[in-house]
């Protein structure tokens, strides 16, 4: 059994604050996130993240919306399906297909928030959380090993990684979805242009609204950088302390 001064530590080790991590690891962990997001191999492996962000977006929207969720299943090309029941129209439908492509940009926010605070243990500790949750509305073996193998590397991290490398872990992986929410727009639209995604979310949001679809993928554009700039003011708080400013 857990003592009450063990869960008293552990609650402490969970909501405590660490130290604020040398700047020098806020601009290297942003260039790695970079390089990932920007190379062509690296992105092709990392961008499972994004699909989980992205399907979990749908599947949260959903649930927030009244739909009925079926499950999500996540694929080895990286895309992913979403499967809810409903009214095919109004805001719920709406709602649901728009937060799929700002979803990991948001959770990359909310990240950048909390390592503001230098909340390393609880960020890494709720990223589990929510994979755990995700896990039960998974309906295939691939994402079911998806969701195992990244929740599992959280999970290592979170409880035996020294504090210096949790750290790196945290920024890398914030960093990464914030940077990484933008790529997929631009892919979209790129996509889109070539005649090869009739049925994304931008589409079936034109069809349900009286605005096209490229005013869509511009939303989705707009909302995500716009997160990438606030959450980059968030996370580079050390370099700006370091330098005597605030911000």
């Amino acid at each position: 059994m857990v003592s009450i001064n063990g869960l008293g530590d552990l609650w402490d080790k969970l909501l405590g604050a660490q130290p604020d991590p040398p700047p020098l690891l806020v601009l290297v962990t942003a260039v790695v996130a970079l390089v990932v997001v920007a190379t062509r191999l690296p992105w092709r492996v990392a961008r499972n993240a994004v699909t989980i962000a992205h399907e979990g977006g749908h599947a949260l929207a959903a649930l927030l919306t009244g739909r009925r969720l079926h499950g999500i299943r996540l694929h080895s090309d990286t895309s992913g399906l979403t499967l809810s029941a409903g009214r095919p129209t109004g805001p719920g439908m709406i709602l649901t297909l728009l937060a799929g492509y700002v979803a990991p940009s948001l959770v990359g926010l909310a990240g950048a928030w909390l390592l503001g605070g230098n909340r390393i243990t609880l960020l890494l500790w709720l990223a589990v959380a929510l994979l755990l949750g995700m896990l039960v509305l998974i309906r295939n073996v691939f994402g079911v090993l998806s969701l195992l193998v990244t929740g599992g590397v959280v999970l290592a991290v979170s409880w035996y990684a020294a504090p210096q490398v949790q750290a790196a872990f945290a920024w890398t992986g914030v960093w990464f979805l914030l940077l990484g929410g933008v790529r997929p727009v631009v892919e979209l639209q790129r996509l889109r242009s070539r005649g090869r995604m009739p049925q994304s979310d931008a589409d079936q949001l034109a069809r349900l609204t009286p605005f096209p679809a490229l005013f869509w993928v511009t939303v989705f554009a707009v909302v995500n950088l716009l997160a990438l700039a606030v959450g980059a003011a968030l996370l580079a708080g050390p370099i700006l302390t370091d330098a005597g400013l605030t911000i």
